[in-house]
């Protein structure tokens, strides 16, 4: 397939799929034109890819992951290692994250209710 209908099947942008592709991330053939072509399981390796992008990874990170899920043979106690670091990062990430909600809930409970809530007083109307 080509890399439009790549980019409609998984919701990632061409830009996107570009620079997955140059960061070694998925892989096309060139056609004879130089246009990209791509198997059909690239649309999964996409789908991952933009998961594990979603869930805070960089593409480095994700470009030593990859290999691990297609063979886990090939994981190293490194890797591991590597793992555990994202992962922890993530948990403080999360947990600062978690901190700046509560104290947003404790300044939304202190102030004026907002015109129009349920609960509140009707705006006032000009005229």
């Amino acid at each position: 397939m080509r890399i439009g209908e790549l980019s409609r099947r998984t919701g990632a942008s061409v830009r996107s799929l570009r620079y997955y592709e140059e960061r070694g991330l998925i892989a096309a053939e060139r056609g004879p034109s130089g246009q990209r072509h791509y198997a059909g399981h690239v649309v999964e390796r996409v789908l991952l890819v933009r998961r594990l992008l979603e869930a805070g990874l960089g593409t480095h990170a994700i470009a030593d992951v990859l290999p691990c899920l297609a063979d886990p043979a090939t994981q190293t106690t490194s890797l591991t290692s590597r793992l555990v670091v994202e992962r922890d990062r993530l948990a403080r990430e999360i947990a600062e994250r978690r901190r700046m909600r509560d104290a947003l809930d404790r300044f939304i409970d202190q102030a004026p209710p907002l015109a129009g809530a349920e609960g509140s007083p009707e705006p006032e109307r000009a005229g």
